[in-house]
C-alpha cells in the first residue's frame, strides 16, 4: 500500500470550495440578524468634538447609531495573543489616533441601509496636525522592551571590534514600504447572544485567541463564548490578532439583544486591521578578504502607532543563519499618527531582504560568487544560542538549486547578459524562516461502528490545506483509508489549538493529530487482540498492523480483522484525547533563484524564471507545500517590484485603499516557479512524523533573489523597494 503522508493528495474541502458549498463567515446566515457599518474618522489626529446622528437614526431601518458617548464600555484584553493594540479600544472616549479609525457605528436592518446611514452621520473634530512620515521622524525612534519575539535588541560578541579586524566594510541602508494584506475574504464578525451566552462566526486565524479577548472585553466567562470559523478565504496574519470591530461588534448585538453582522468593506480593511510597517534598515557588515563575516551591525526601524509599540520586523535571519562572531541588533520604533501595524505573511522577510541584499554587493566588493560567500560563512548550529539545529540541509538546497537553474553559466559582471536589447539578470538568496517555537494543540479523535474517523481540533485552515494534510496524518497514524477520516477544525469547542500563524501549524497540530490516532489505534488493536469473537484475539498487540481499515497479524498476514467490525463488536465509539504540547523550534532554509529581463529605456522588469530547493523537513503532502511555495514567490514578485500602501503625509491618509491603487501581482506577472524539497525528516520532531514548520520560508530570500538580479542586470542597486521603472531610469536611491 502506498503511503498516505507524503503522497501529493488533492485537497479534501477543494469540492466545496470550486462548488460555493463552502461556507465563510460572511456567508454564514442568521435569522433576524442586524447589519452593521462603521463610520471611519477623516482626521489623524485630535478629537471629535461633535457627531450629529439625527438624520442617520430617521433613515429607513435604522435601528441605532452608537458613538463613543453610547458604545458600551469594554475592558482591553490582556492577553498578547489576543490583541495587538494593548492599550485603545475605539468608540470608548473622543480622542483619534489615525485616519479610518471607527467614531460610529451604523445598525440596521440591511447593509445597504446601514451604509447609506452612514453617509449622514456627520462628525465635526479639533484637528491637530499628524506625524506620517517615518523618515521626518528617525530622530525620534527608541528600543521598545520585550515584545512577541523576545528582546528587540541583541548583542553578541563585540561588533565595533569586528569591524575594526575586517578587511572590507560595508555601510548600506534599504527601505521598505508599508503593506496590507489583501486576502480574497474580507474581514468579517455575526455575533450572537442567547442569554448569556455569545457565539462568533469570526474571519479569525486563531479562534481561541478571539474566544479568550471577546471573553476580557465583555467580562464574560470564558465558558460562555464560543466562535466558529471553519473556513477562511486567506488571512496571510492580518485575521491572527483580535481586531477592535470584532469586539465592538459583540458588544452591539449584546445591547440591542438582536444578533449583528459586520463585513469590512476592502478600504475599511486598510484601517481596521493590520499591515506590514514601514521599516527602514542600516547594515554595517565586516568580512576578511577571503569572505568570512566578521562583524554585523542591523539596525531596523520601523512605524508603530501612536498608542501601541509591538514590532514585527524581527532580525532572526541576521542573528541565526550565518556564522559571525560580532553581530549587534536592534529593532527600533518610531511612534506616528498611523493605524498599528502587525504580523503579515513572512515577518522576517524585511530583515532577509536585508541580509540578502548586503550579502550580494559584499561578493560583488570581494569578487565571490554568492554562493561561495555563503558556503564560507555556513553553519550548521544555531549562532544565536550556540544549539544544533534540529536538521539543516541548506547546502544541499545550494547545490540542488543552483544545477536546477543553471547557476553556473552566469556571467558575474553587471550588464553582462543581454537578449538584443533586454537586459537579462540573475540573482540568489537564502531563504530562512523561523518555525514552532509556540504552543501546541490538543486532538480529540473518534471512530464509529462503520469504521470510521473524526479529528477534532480548534485549529484554522487559512487556505494552506491544514484539513488535508492533517486528514493525511490521521488517515496513516490511524491506518485508515484517506476517505474515511474527517478533519474538523474551525470551533472552539474542539480541543485548545494555538493560532494557526508562524509556520507552527503543521508541527503543533500534527503532532497533536498523530499522538491522538496513535492512541486510538492502539486502542482498537488491544480490543480486537482481547476480544474472543475477534480472528486476532490472543495475539500480541505488537504483531498487529492496521492498513486501509483492515488489522491483520504481521507473521500470519492472513489472520485479519476489520476496523469496522472490531468497534461494532465492542459497541461504543472508540476515543481518544491529547492534550497540547510545546511546539519544538525549527528552522526551515531554502535557496532560491530569480532571473529578470529589464527594458533599459522604460526601466521596466519582468521577472521571467523563478526556481526554489527548500528543505521543510519531511515533506506531508507535496501538492500543497508546493502551493506554499509558489504563493511565497507570487508575493515575492509583488513585495519586490509593486505592492506599497501610499499615505498623504499631511494628512496622514492612506490614499490608495484598494486593489485599483495597491497593485498586487497577476497572472501575467508570474513565469513559471520550479520548486524543489530535500524531503529529510527532522529529528527534532518526531510527534509530527519529521515535518517541520514551513509556509513563511519561501518569501524570504525570494525578493533579494529578484532585486538582485535586477542589478545584475543594470548594474543599479535600488535600495528602495518596490523597483518602479523610474528607480531604473532617473536617480532614485540607488547605485
Amino acid at each position: 500500500m502506498s503511503p498516505i503522508v507524503g503522497s501529493p493528495a488533492a485537497r479534501v474541502d477543494g469540492r466545496a470550495k470550486v462548488t460555493g458549498a463552502a461556507t465563510y463567515t460572511a456567508d454564514t446566515h442568521v435569522r433576524g440578524a442586524l447589519h452593521g457599518f462603521l463610520v471611519l474618522s477623516t482626521i489623524a489626529n485630535g478629537r471629535v468634538t461633535g457627531i450629529d446622528t439625527e438624520e442617520a437614526e430617521r433613515s429607513p431601518g435604522v435601528v441605532a447609531v452608537l458613538t463613543h458617548e453610547s458604545m458600551p464600555r469594554l475592558a482591553v484584553p490582556t492577553s498578547q495573543l489576543a490583541a495587538y493594540w494593548k492599550r485603545v479600544i475605539p468608540l470608548q472616549n473622543a480622542d483619534v489616533h489615525h485616519s479610518g479609525q471607527p467614531v460610529a457605528y451604523v445598525v440596521a436592518e440591511t447593509l445597504e441601509q446601514a451604509q447609506h446611514a452612514a453617509s449622514l452621520v456627520g462628525v465635526s473634530y479639533d484637528a491637530r496636525t499628524p506625524r506620517a512620515r517615518l523618515s521626518g521622524a528617525m530622530d525620534e525612534a527608541y528600543v521598545p522592551g520585550p515584545g512577541l519575539e523576545g528582546p528587540n535588541e541583541v548583542t553578541r560578541g563585540d561588533p565595533e571590534a569586528g569591524l575594526a579586524q575586517a578587511d572590507v566594510r560595508l555601510d548600506v541602508s534599504y527601505t521598505t514600504p508599508m503593506h496590507h494584506h489583501n486576502a480574497l475574504e474580507p474581514s468579517a464578525t455575526t455575533a450572537v447572544w442567547d442569554g448569556t451566552r455569545l457565539t462568533v462566526h469570526e474571519t479569525a486565524q486563531g479562534v481561541n485567541a478571539t474566544r479568550l479577548s471577546l471573553a476580557e472585553a465583555l467580562g464574560v466567562p470564558l465558558a460562555d463564548v464560543r466562535v466558529l470559523s471553519r473556513f477562511v478565504g486567506g488571512g496571510f496574519g492580518a485575521k491572527g490578532p483580535v481586531w477592535p470591530h470584532t469586539l465592538l461588534t459583540a458588544a452591539v448585538a449584546r445591547q440591542l439583544r438582536r444578533p449583528v453582522k459586520l463585513v469590512l468593506s476592502r478600504a475599511q480593511a486598510y484601517t481596521s486591521h493590520g499591515h506590514r510597517p514601514e521599516a527602514h534598515q542600516r547594515f554595517r557588515i565586516g568580512a576578511t578578504r577571503d569572505g568570512r563575516l566578521t562583524a554585523i551591525d542591523h539596525i531596523t526601524t520601523s512605524q508603530v502607532s501612536r498608542t501601541e509599540d509591538l514590532l514585527f520586523n524581527t532580525s532572526e535571519p541576521t542573528r541565526m543563519l550565518y556564522a559571525c562572531p560580532h553581530v549587534h541588533v536592534a529593532q527600533r520604533a518610531v511612534r506616528l499618527h498611523l493605524p498599528a501595524p502587525s504580523n503579515m505573511r513572512s515577518p522576517e522577510v524585511v530583515a532577509s531582504h536585508g541580509l540578502e541584499t548586503a550579502l550580494d554587493e559584499l561578493s560583488y566588493e570581494l569578487g565571490l560568487d554568492p554562493i561561495e560567500l555563503r558556503l564560507r560563512n555556513y553553519t550548521s548550529d544555531n549562532p544565536d544560542n550556540g544549539s544544533a539545529f534540529g536538521s539543516k540541509h541548506l547546502k544541499e538546497c545550494y547545490r540542488r538549486g543552483a544545477d536546477a537553474f543553471g547557476w553556473s553559466r552566469r556571467d558575474p559582471r553587471p550588464r553582462s547578459m543581454r537578449d538584443g536589447d533586454t537586459l537579462i539578470g540573475w540573482g540568489m538568496a537564502s531563504a530562512a524562516h523561523t518555525a514552532g517555537g509556540r504552543p501546541g494543540a490538543g486532538a480529540r479523535v473518534v471512530i464509529s461502528a462503520d469504521g470510521k474517523a473524526v479529528v477534532q481540533v480548534a485549529t484554522n485552515d487559512i487556505g494552506t490545506g491544514t484539513g488535508t494534510v492533517m486528514s493525511q496524518v490521521a488517515a496513516e497514524s490511524l491506518g485508515l483509508e484517506l476517505d474515511d477520516v474527517n478533519f474538523a477544525l474551525g470551533d472552539t469547542d474542539y480541543p485548545y489549538a494555538f493560532v494557526s500563524a508562524a509556520s507552527a501549524t503543521v508541527p503543533g497540530v500534527g503532532a497533536a493529530v498523530n499522538r491522538a490516532c496513535t492512541t486510538a489505534r492502539g486502542s482498537v488493536i488491544g480490543i480486537a487482540v482481547a476480544d474472543t469473537r475477534s480472528p486476532l484475539y490472543g495475539i500480541p498487540a505488537d504483531r498487529i498492523t492496521v492498513e486501509g481499515g483492515i488489522l491483520y497479524d504481521t507473521d500470519r498476514p492472513r489472520r485479519r480483522d476489520t476496523v469496522r467490525a472490531v468497534v461494532t463488536r465492542y459497541g461504543a465509539p472508540v476515543e481518544a484525547t491529547t492534550d497540547p504540547v510545546p511546539i519544538p523550534p525549527g528552522y526551515s532554509t531554502g535557496a532560491v533563484f530569480a532571473e529578470v529581463r529589464v527594458d533599459p529605456r522604460l526601466g521596466q522588469v519582468r521577472v521571467t524564471r523563478m526556481h526554489g530547493v527548500f528543505d521543510a523537513g519531511r515533506v506531508l503532502n507535496r501538492r500543497t507545500l508546493r502551493s506554499q511555495a509558489i504563493g511565497g514567490a507570487v508575493w515575492a514578485v509583488g513585495f519586490t517590484l509593486s505592492e506599497h500602501t501610499l499615505v498623504d503625509h499631511r494628512l496622514g491618509r492612506i490614499v490608495n485603499p484598494n486593489l485599483s491603487g495597491y497593485l498586487v501581482p497577476v497572472n501575467a506577472d508570474i513565469p513559471d516557479i520550479h520548486v524543489g524539497f530535500v524531503d529529510e525528516p527532522d529529528p527534532a520532531n518526531p510527534d509530527a512524523l519529521g515535518a517541520r514548520g514551513f509556509g513563511e520560508t519561501p518569501m524570504t530570500g525570494m525578493t533579494a533573489a529578484i532585486g538582485n538580479a535586477v542589478y545584475h542586470a543594470t548594474g543599479r542597486r535600488v535600495r528602495d523597494l518596490p523597483i518602479t521603472q523610474d528607480k531604473i531610469i532617473g536617480d532614485g536611491d540607488a547605485r
